[in-house]
């Protein structure tokens, strides 16, 4: 069984900047892709940001040119630099890892505003 641990949510005013890390609770294997969707009250969960375990990325177009995805393979680990923040980010962010099958975080509040 593997767990996924998100931390680094919070709140920041617009334009301010977050980092999301997610820890895999095993590093005895690398997972496959790693990456962060997020929800917004009343939306469907959306895809963030994906990195391969080779480090080929993939970005949603509202984020492009202010998010970061990286990763430590070693460590089972990704994280997520968010710069330019603005209201329209604040969600709950999911870390989500594939090997196989999927896994998932248990979620970080995100919150932007004022």
């Amino acid at each position: 069984q593997v767990q996924l641990v998100e931390s680094g949510g919070g709140l920041v005013a617009p334009g301010g900047s977050l980092r999301l890390s997610c820890a895999a609770s095993r590093s005895d294997f690398t997972f496959d892709s790693m990456g962060w969707y997020r929800q917004a009250p009343g939306k469907q969960r959306e895809l963030v940001a994906t990195i391969t375990r080779g480090g080929t990325t993939n970005y949603a177009d509202s984020v492009k040119g202010r998010f970061t995805i990286s990763r430590d393979n070693a460590k089972n680990t990704v994280y997520l630099q968010m710069n330019s923040l603005n209201p329209e980010d604040t969600a709950v962010y999911y870390c989500n890892a594939k090997l196989i099958m999927n896994y998932w975080g248990q979620g970080t509040q995100v919150t932007v505003s004022s």
